[in-house]
């Protein structure tokens, strides 16, 4: 390093937290005009390292901006990947605040447990999933009708939110293969047209996409055991 980068260096290291926020803000913004925009700057528990947030992605940079990383910081000590737990407290979605209204409903065993699931009736990944969540005890299924894969997507989602007994339908189509009944008369679909709002304005790009009672999230199908996990993980008592 020559002397004057060095020196830039060394100044920029004594600035108080806001100062330095500033100095990262302004030479990324200048330099990566490209970037969105930066929602905030904090420091990590790593000397000299900051993480840059915009929205729910997070990057590093060094205290002068020069350089940025993309990608996960692990504590070997306790093998965690820091950045997946900082992302997860991120893209939580308070369970309390789902509009349980828009979803259909199937309780299994006591139904203690609960786990709202976004999925679309077109996706295969979906449908494995559906499987192995059927074989699951002692839980609450919220399912949202999340039609994002195209326009057949949309007809389905509406004719199983409009059949006499939704949910069955849902099952009935996701595991066993059995066509969805035509959409018969006039229904009230909006439900659907919320839960796609909803989605995306939590970013759920894919299906299925699983909120659990705690607020973590988790995209794609998972099996079995690893839902049981999850949510044994999920209303375990907090120390």
């Amino acid at each position: 390093m020559n002397r004057s980068l060095l020196a830039a260096a060394l100044i920029a290291a004594a600035l108080p937290l806001a100062a330095q926020e500033d100095v990262i803000r302004k030479n990324l913004a200048e330099r990566l005009p490209q970037m969105p925009k930066i929602d905030e700057v904090t420091k990590t528990t790593i000397p000299g390292l900051y993480e840059v947030r915009m929205g729910t992605e997070v990057l590093y940079a060094d205290e002068s901006g020069n350089h940025v990383i993309q990608g996960s910081i692990f504590d070997t000590r306790s093998k965690t990947n820091l950045t997946d737990q900082r992302i997860q407290k991120l893209t939580a979605i308070d369970f309390a605040s789902l509009p349980l209204k828009d979803a259909m409903v199937q309780k299994q065993g006591t139904g203690a447990r609960k786990l709202a699931v976004f999925a679309d009736p077109n996706c295969g990944y979906c449908k494995r999933f559906e499987r192995d969540l059927a074989t699951v005890k002692d839980v609450t299924i919220y399912t949202f009708l999340y039609p994002i894969l195209g326009a057949d997507s949309d007809a389905k989602a509406k004719a199983i939110w409009c059949s006499k007994d939704a949910q069955k339908t849902w099952r009935a189509w996701m595991i066993d293969g059995t066509s969805v009944p035509k959409q018969m008369g006039q229904c009230d679909a909006a439900a659907i047209t919320r839960n796609v709002a909803f989605g995306q304005k939590h970013k759920l790009n894919g299906t299925p996409a699983l909120v659990f009672q705690d607020g973590r999230r988790l995209p794609g199908a998972i099996p079995a055991a690893e839902i049981e996990r999850q949510l044994a993980e999920a209303t375990a008592p907090k120390s």
